[in-house]
């Protein structure tokens, strides 16, 4: 195993033709795609997990905060992976923040990915003029302050709002784990770098076919943002808005989720 590999816990399950990348946002890791990995297993998908730097399953030690201040520091981290294992073309299917990243590491290689499936991702997280984003600064400075005085407490509550639906559900204590292994100085600096990121403007230079898939209802991502991404986009790109609630459906909403996933990994863009 190679030291990219290594270092961002690489798995790689069957042994298909077509290869599958997972990438996870923020707070989890690759566990959060445990839903979809039989599902695609049994279309006979070779399926590659890995966990960005930064995740609680990484070594603490390996991340950069310079590196990682900026969303190409994780697409350079994806490109890295994809050229250690030899990978010469892939479906991305990209959760949240990773929706960016693959879009990123996509100008760069467009050839490396014949499309990328978008789940709840956003280019801005903040509001602007003419773009409502969910955020306003004030509101991003009192969590970055609420993690920063107290992370666990932090954390408790932040996961149930993300994930939606009931406090006590198994998505939810999911979901606070992973955040909760996090160390807290880390999660501080990637959601900073998350949410104060700006990604309009380089989507007009993705050129590779886009799956935008989101929930109805996502504290982090307002139903409008697959819109805007459809709308601007550089190559070509569809949206579905399921019935779902919250940032991480497929963990929360597997039923509703996975189908359309599987759909969207199957099918192409009509021409």
């Amino acid at each position: 195993m190679g030291i990219v590999e290594e270092a961002h816990n690489v798995k790689i399950l069957g042994s298909g033709e077509r290869n599958i990348v997972l990438a996870h946002g923020f707070g989890t890791d690759q566990s959060v795609w445990k839903n979809l990995i039989p599902h695609l297993l049994d279309d006979n998908h070779r399926v590659i997990l890995y966990d960005n730097m930064g995740a609680g399953t990484t070594n603490p030690d390996y991340f950069d905060f310079q590196r990682y201040s900026t969303l190409e520091g994780y697409a350079y981290d994806l490109l890295a992976i994809l050229e250690e294992l030899q990978v010469d073309s892939c479906i991305l299917v990209a959760h949240s923040v990773s929706a960016m990243v693959g879009a990123i590491a996509s100008i760069t290689r467009p050839d490396l990915f014949s499309k990328i499936v978008m789940l709840s991702g956003s280019p801005r997280y903040l509001n602007d003029l003419d773009y409502y984003g969910g955020f306003e600064q004030e509101d991003l400075d009192q969590l970055f302050e609420a993690m920063r005085s107290n992370y666990k407490a932090w954390c408790s509550g932040f996961a149930p709002l993300a994930v939606g639906g009931d406090m006590d559900s198994v998505a939810v204590q999911e979901f606070s784990r992973t955040l909760f292994n996090m160390r807290p100085d880390i999660a501080l600096s990637v959601a900073q770098t998350i949410f104060q990121s700006d990604m309009r403007q380089i989507l007009g230079l993705v050129t590779v076919p886009c799956h935008i898939i989101q929930s109805m209802k996502d504290l982090a991502v307002p139903v409008m943002v697959s819109e805007y991404l459809h709308q601007n986009l550089g190559g070509d790109s569809v949206v579905e808005v399921m019935s779902s609630d919250g940032h991480l459906p497929q963990l929360s909403s597997p039923d509703v989720v996975t189908p359309v996933l599987l759909r969207h990994i199957r099918f192409d863009i009509a021409g």
